[in-house]
């Protein structure tokens, strides 16, 4: 099954005094995905955004805002999370002994369910959970920063990946997270990535929609848009 390619900018790396500003340069760009991370300062060494911000944002995006919980035991806040105006929301399969029912939890209240892996997690460990995720997120550096390099490594396990989505759940989506802007997001979709979240190369001194413009521009010159 063919995806559309998508650039989901990360809203961690955003000007959070000029938060609507910043959605409105997204906007300007015709982005269609927003991608907000939310940390605990357990599960990774950060703390960042969460409820109030989401709903905040909801307020002035109809963007689909892709949540990614970077939280131990995440089932308590999945419905917060739903009604604070999440369209998707992605669990960590490392941060929860029962993935799979946290996944159905997230179908059950209407959203997109995603399931993420870290670097040092074998992509082996998505096979039993794909069937019942709409998204699949490969981490691309160790989550808890913004502007970390890639791992050159994630190359190989997307490959590992597509072809186990392929086999076991076509329709669902995978995503690549951490280290992504204009010198690999051709060479990332061409491999199979459907979604790529990008922070820092599209919130920074230049500006969003400049940014975003000119990954879109690539994009639709490899036939991607």
């Amino acid at each position: 099954m063919s995806h559309a390619k998508t650039i989901a900018p990360s809203l961690l790396a955003c000007d959070f005094a000029f938060l609507q500003a910043e959605l409105g340069a997204v906007h300007q760009a015709s982005a269609t995905w927003l991608h907000f991370d939310v940390m605990d300062g357990q599960f990774v060494p950060n703390i960042s955004i969460g409820l109030p911000i989401l709903v905040a944002t909801r307020r002035h995006t109809t963007m689909h805002i892709d949540v990614h919980l970077m939280m131990n035991h995440p089932e308590p806040l999945l419905e917060a999370f739903a009604l604070a105006g999440a369209d998707g929301i992605t669990i960590h399969v490392e941060s929860t002994a029962h993935p799979h029912r946290a996944l159905q939890l997230i179908r059950s209240l209407g959203k997109q369910a995603g399931i993420c892996i870290n670097p040092g997690t074998p992509v082996s460990m998505l096979e039993p959970l794909l069937e019942g995720a709409d998204l699949a997120l490969l981490m691309s550096v160790n989550p808890g920063f913004g502007g970390q390099q890639f791992i050159p490594a994630t190359h190989a396990r997307l490959e590992e990946l597509v072809s186990l989505r392929d086999r076991v759940n076509p329709e669902c989506r995978i995503q690549i997270d951490g280290g992504v802007g204009m010198g690999n997001l051709l060479s990332l979709f061409a491999a199979g990535a459907d979604v790529l979240v990008a922070g820092s190369a599209v919130f920074n001194a230049r500006g969003a929609t400049a940014n975003l413009n000119e990954m879109h521009a690539a994009m639709q010159l490899a036939g991607l848009r």
